[in-house]
């Protein structure tokens, strides 16, 4: 077990296990696709390779700094997990435009090759390979739908999991509550054990 995974029963939760977040794994599909994308696609000195590519960046390590965060501060977890999926919607869009301006097609959700994306991403812990063949098309259009569907499916995953820290934090409170509780509770064990009736000295 990762070091920063491990909890020994005290009132800091698990944290750290980002790697096997499936929303982590797409967005490094993603962050590597766009390096890609963007360096066959666009042509030097053109700002948008590293616009692109820094927002790609932002979704992957906010997701990271997310998971570590989320011992301390639900709060900051929160945050960043909205930080993430914000870069990642600004990147959306910039593929999005890539489109457009080319007049080229932005997949509907019937589109044939989107139901394909979808059964590829039911694939349990993907990897870059696992939509290699998509990403790397000599087609543009194919190319950029293909990381507009791991855009979708990693908004669509951020955008639960911030509804579930959200309701954790309505219900579990933050570290000072935590910290609180596990006080109270180690007060009542120790009065209990004071209260205990000894066993007799026979001796």
């Amino acid at each position: 077990m990762n070091p920063t995974e491990r909890n020994n029963d005290g009132f800091i939760p698990k944290h750290g296990g980002y790697r096997n977040l499936k929303a982590y794994q797409k967005a490094e599909i993603i962050y590597d696709a766009t390096f890609y994308f963007t360096n066959r696609f666009f042509k030097r000195p053109d700002r948008t390779i590293d616009q692109m590519v820094q927002a790609a960046r932002s979704g992957k390590q906010n997701i990271a700094e997310a998971s570590m965060a989320s011992a301390t501060s639900k709060e900051t977890e929160i945050k960043l997990t909205n930080v993430a999926r914000a870069s990642l919607e600004e990147l959306k869009i910039d593929y999005e435009d890539f489109l457009r301006l080319r007049q080229l097609e932005i997949w509907p959700k019937e589109h044939p090759y989107v139901v394909r994306l979808r059964e590829l991403n039911k694939i349990p812990n993907p990897t870059y390979e696992t939509f290699r063949k998509g990403i790397e098309h000599e087609d543009p259009a194919i190319s950029a739908n293909v990381i507009i569907g791991l855009i979708k499916v990693v908004s669509f995953l951020l955008q639960n999991q911030i509804r579930s820290l959200e309701a954790a934090f309505l219900k579990e409170g933050g570290l000072r509550e935590r910290m609180t509780k596990a006080r109270i509770e180690k007060r009542n064990q120790e009065k209990q054990n004071n209260s205990e009736p000894k066993e007799p000295n026979n001796d």
